[in-house]
């Protein structure tokens, strides 16, 4: 394609998706949730495939990436678009949670904008369609990235470790990774399985069952200095392949949207800091590689993410502003923050500024 042409096409493009988020931002954030999934279903999103470079190239727990920006797990609870969301730009994408039985989560309105803060707060309470059909979706899925699964538990369950196995058993054959989630604020007394012994106890089912396939532990970001070595110690003796840092927050400070009050898990700008130093002070901890998460919006949160340690990033919330267009945008500006900085790939930058946040 001539190159006028071409620049003509993103032009084109950008404005029908600064449009179609005009338009998505006027709707409940729910109901615009399902139709920006609605519309990767039809093929409207812009998919570039894997966006990838001899220095974006990287691995991470023995599974190789086109770069390391994934997708993080919530955004595709139910695993409906795995394969236009793998032709978005992303290295990797997490779909779910799944938990053993399909439940309806909270009590809607659940999901709440904060516009001012670039910020998201939701409750959804682990809503999906259950182990078995998420498990069938996977199975026939033509991804063209790795894709994991996030694993969750049942609200009503009497043991929600169990539950973790339960998923895992089932989904192992289908998908490059699993990711306990025992991070999330909206499921009553979840993060209780934080502890030391309660997790050791879950990680060493979910270990039993899972074959061959990696297993993610996805940690909050409201954990003290001993409960950041605590998790470092059991994830390493468990044999835990990767840590996600961190999920959503439960802090408030310094919001100014109208919706700051709502309860829930706090995600998207105000995050970034938080996240970025449990992630820095977590390296510190251990060899485990580590997952970025928390607030990532740009080429140079993503890159800083790195830098404090994490061999590969993901983010969400930042798509609800920028579209789907912002993951290719990030991960050619990755690429050139690495070459500005002298390094030959993605691994070689990994904690090179973690001492910056600590």
């Amino acid at each position: 394609m001539p190159a006028y042409k071409h620049h003509r096409t993103i032009c084109v493009n950008s404005l029908l998706e600064k449009l179609g988020l005009n338009v998505l931002h006027r709707l409940d954030p729910e109901t615009a949730h399902a139709l920006a999934i609605r519309a990767l279903q039809m093929g409207l999103a812009a998919a570039p495939g894997p966006v990838t470079s001899n220095r974006l190239k990287t691995t991470v727990a023995g599974i190789t990436l086109s770069n390391p920006i994934g997708l993080a797990a919530g955004f595709d609870k139910n695993a409906t678009a795995i394969a236009p969301l793998s032709r978005c730009g992303f290295g990797f994408i997490e779909v779910g949670a799944a938990t053993p039985l399909p439940q309806p989560g909270n009590p809607k309105p659940r999901l709440f904008r904060l516009t001012k803060d670039r910020a998201a707060i939701n409750r959804f309470g682990f809503n999906n369609d259950g182990a078995q059909a998420i498990c069938t979706r996977l199975t026939q899925h033509d991804a063209v990235v790795p894709v994991g699964l996030n694993l969750g538990a049942n609200k009503t369950s009497t043991d929600r470790a169990a539950d973790f196995a339960r998923v895992m058993q089932a989904v192992r054959n289908h998908v490059d990774f699993a990711t306990v989630n025992v991070s999330s604020p909206n499921t009553e007394k979840l993060r209780d399985l934080q502890g030391k012994a309660a997790l050791a106890a879950l990680l060493d089912g979910v270990m039993d069952v899972r074959g061959t396939t990696p297993v993610f532990l996805k940690i909050a970001p409201d954990l003290t200095e001993q409960e950041i070595a605590d998790v470092a110690e059991v994830a390493t003796q468990a044999g835990v392949a990767a840590i996600i840092a961190t999920n959503t927050t439960l802090d408030r400070t310094g919001l100014r949207s109208k919706h700051a009050g709502q309860s829930g898990g706090l995600s998207g700008e105000p995050l970034f800091e938080r996240s970025t130093r449990v992630l820095a002070r977590l390296s510190t901890f251990t060899d485990i590689p580590l997952i970025g998460v928390g607030g990532v919006g740009s080429a140079a949160q993503a890159y800083a993410k790195i830098c404090a340690g994490a061999s590969a990033i993901q983010l969400y919330t930042a798509l609800v502003y920028g579209g789907m267009s912002l993951v290719a945008q990030i991960a050619h500006g990755v690429d050139a923050l690495l070459s500005q900085d002298g390094f030959a790939n993605v691994a070689d930058a990994v904690g090179s500024k973690q001492t910056e946040w600590l």
